[in-house]
């Protein structure tokens, strides 16, 4: 086991994270950025679609390419990326525990002493309870978007998406993209969830999306895999119809249901917890500078409440700033100058039928953390 020092650990090399980690580096902090993953960039890396949003945002351009760029900027900043690393502890004292897979493909226990911690563990696909559900060939609309914009792996021939949010919508396009034949898209609610741009693709593409549907089980095949999907519609309160079912043939079933925060770390770290359905589960109290309730521990990204990549981008930066604040690093004056920016652009983000309820969300419970948790803060 071996013991090493820091000014600023970052967990998860997403997008917030390395965002994190660049601004604190550029302020002169000693950054080590760790992920269990075999590359970092996060969800990036999957995102061969354009992003929307202004230039600040990097409008027009891939998460593919956004991610590159992000990790030449760590690297030129001088932060230390450790991958295949997996914190398995946080302890009082900001101890933290790292598993490191080395070069020769041993393992080093790290004991880390950071002077501030950015927890941005990002988000786990939601899943959805069916007959069969756990057969091979069921999976999350983000573990096949993995296996083909990562992996370059089609996750089989023909497939059946359920959810029609942006999610499901851009796999469903990017599967055909990979040669998929997405047989359906499948969604419970009386109308599409994510933004038209997406769906009119999908439509134009020939791809039926069936409203008030759901899957009702997964068929089995005699190799034990999907071999098809039954759907039946719903009534008004979701439950399935009986007398409406119909199979469709398919090897692949998607689950594109929806993401919660990943929190286990957070807890470690004793922050203070709230559940926001708006943000998808439990997450993080936290103030404007990103920082929990316990003190030098900061959040960001979709840790905080599942937004979306620009989002966490900017998140990101406001936490490494705070972090460089903590360090003395940089002035309050200019700090909050910096954070000020960004939060302006947060909130034109969050502007919009589908922002407007997150930035009033984010704003209570800001507001919530100031009344209940600010004067007791703790210290880690």
């Amino acid at each position: 086991m071996s013991i090493r020092k820091a000014d600023v650990l970052v967990i998860g090399a997403g997008p917030a994270g390395l965002s994190a980690s660049i601004e604190a580096a550029r302020l002169g902090a000693d950054v080590i950025i760790v992920d269990l993953n075999m590359k970092p960039g996060g969800q990036l890396f999957k995102q061969i679609h354009k992003f929307f949003g202004s230039s600040a945002h990097h409008s027009g351009s891939r998460g593919i390419d956004i991610g590159r760029m992000l990790l030449d900027e760590a690297k030129d900043a001088g932060v230390t990326i450790w991958l295949k690393s997996t914190v398995i502890g946080i302890f009082p004292g900001k101890k933290v525990s790292i598993e490191r897979e080395m070069d020769d493909g041993t393992s080093e226990l790290v004991t880390l002493l950071p002077e501030e911690i950015v927890i941005a563990t990002g988000a786990s696909e939601n899943v959805i309870r069916f007959k069969n559900w756990t057969t091979p060939g069921v999976m999350g609309a983000g573990a096949a978007q993995t296996m083909i914009n990562v992996n370059h792996v089609r996750p089989g021939k023909r497939v059946v998406m359920l959810g029609s949010g942006n999610v499901g919508l851009i796999v469903s396009y990017q599967l055909m993209q990979a040669g998929c034949d997405v047989a359906a898209l499948v969604e419970a609610a009386p109308k599409v969830g994510g933004y038209a741009v997406h769906a009119a693709k999908i439509r134009r593409a020939g791809v039926p999306i069936l409203l008030r549907h759901t899957i009702t089980e997964a068929v089995i095949g005699e190799d034990g895999t999907v071999s098809g999907a039954v759907i039946a519609e719903v009534d008004e309160h979701f439950k399935p119809i009986p007398g409406t079912e119909e199979t469709i043939d398919c090897d692949v079933i998607t689950l594109a249901a929806g993401l919660k925060p990943t929190m286990d770390l957070i807890k470690l770290a004793g922050c203070e917890l709230t559940f926001d359905g708006v943000f998808g589960g439990y997450i993080p109290l936290h103030d404007e500078n990103m920082e929990t309730s316990v003190r030098g521990v900061f959040v960001a990204g979709d840790s905080t409440g599942v937004e979306e990549a620009n989002t966490a981008l900017d998140e990101g930066r406001i936490a490494g700033i705070s972090a460089a604040v903590s360090l003395g690093l940089i002035s309050g004056s200019d700090a909050d100058e910096r954070r000020d920016a960004i939060w302006e652009r947060l909130d034109s983000l969050r502007m919009g039928p589908f922002g407007e309820r997150r930035k009033k969300e984010k704003d209570h419970l800001i507001g919530l953390f100031h009344e209940e948790v600010k004067d007791q803060r703790a210290f880690a």
